[in-house]
């Protein structure tokens, strides 16, 4: 798995409990997805986090090949109702 130095450094050290698994999970299976207009891609999928019942929706934002994780956090915005 590819990761930006951004990531590296700040993401997780800011957001721990995200497991880089999930983001591959969510990279290779989402839910949604979306190009933002610098090329970058966002992705959405359900991720359910030990001890929770209720799956989240985890974001993860990679740069335009599409598979170099730059940021990743869960999206409390999110609704698959809204697709």
């Amino acid at each position: 798995m590819k990761t930006t130095r951004y990531f590296d450094e700040q993401v997780r050290r800011k957001r721990p409990y995200i497991d880089p698994a999930w983001c591959a999970q969510v990279i290779v299976s989402p839910t949604h997805r979306e190009v933002q207009p610098d090329g970058r891609v966002r992705f959405w999928g359900e991720i359910i986090r030990p001890g929770e019942l209720a799956p989240r929706f985890l974001r993860v934002v990679t740069l335009a090949d599409g598979e170099t994780i730059h940021n990743a956090f869960f999206d409390r915005g999110f609704r698959k109702d809204d697709l």
